[in-house]
């Protein structure tokens, strides 16, 4: 990743990276339920869980309505993937 001239832009750049790994850890908390895993039912780690859904369902929220399923498979984290990588190839 290359680091732009302006710190806006930086800053955007990070936030783009934060989100794509908060996007990239949904989709393996949502291959270990598929699964048959578990999220717990109390303490930290349910904590982190429903933050991590409640962040990334800001989202992917108005994908969902865009983007219609594909099956039983909820493509609109791929289309997000993708925004993102476009914007980050643009910005960064």
């Amino acid at each position: 990743m290359v680091v732009a001239d302006s710190p806006f832009t930086s800053l955007i750049c990070i936030a783009l990276t934060v989100v794509w790994v908060l996007l990239l850890a949904r989709v393996i908390v949502s291959w270990i339920e598929y699964f048959g895993g578990r999220p717990p039912i109390t303490g930290p780690l349910r904590s982190a869980y429903d933050l991590l859904i409640e962040v990334t369902e800001v989202g992917l929220k108005p994908l969902r309505r865009i983007v219609p399923p594909a099956g039983m498979f909820d493509i609109s984290v791929l289309v997000a993937f993708v925004i993102i990588f476009v914007a980050q190839q643009a910005l960064c």
